[in-house]
């Protein structure tokens, strides 16, 4: 059962798969394991049989010849085979450092001197002030000012409803 993908895309991904074995025979990266080799075969066989790599619509778009997992591997391959470096999601955090982290500014105990701790004195005894009478200094307050009027009232229009 053939699916109908574009040819353009078909052949798009035939010459990057022919492509990617050819840069390995000429050995420019480290060669390929048995399993990139049977791979690169076995789609490169499906997408001239049925037109596609992969059947389950799940796995990619089905105007695609390859699924997104295929894809992702033969750019891996393709990689190998030029000879440059795996690239992709690293394991673990990223966060985490792989190398010490080099020194920064200075330490807290750089300026410590390991002396003997002074023998304990006794500590003093804190005297107590008694509190001061309260006094009037301030005149007397000033009178509060008059309220204000907050109440609301309607203003009647001549000529309303009777």
């Amino acid at each position: 059962m053939a699916r109908d993908v574009d040819e353009r895309k078909k052949r798009k991904a035939l010459r990057k798969l022919r492509k990617a074995a050819e840069l390995a025979e000429a050995g420019l990266g480290p060669p390929l394991s048995d399993w990139e080799r049977e791979f690169l075969e076995e789609v490169e066989e499906r997408i001239e049989k049925f037109g596609s790599a992969f059947a389950d619509p799940n796995k990619g778009s089905l105007e695609e010849p390859l699924s997104a997992l295929q894809a992702r591997k033969l750019k891996e391959i393709d990689k190998k085979a030029r000879g440059k470096g795996k690239g992709g999601f690293k394991r673990g955090s990223s966060f985490k450092s792989k190398k010490p982290m080099p020194k920064r500014g200075r330490d807290i105990h750089d300026d410590v001197e390991e002396t003997p701790p002074e023998p304990s004195k006794p500590a003093p005894v804190p005297t107590i002030v008694p509190p001061r009478p309260l006094t009037k200094t301030s005149p007397d307050p000033a009178p509060e000012p008059p309220p204000k009027k907050t109440g609301w009232t309607p203003r009647v229009i001549d000529g309303g409803k009777d």
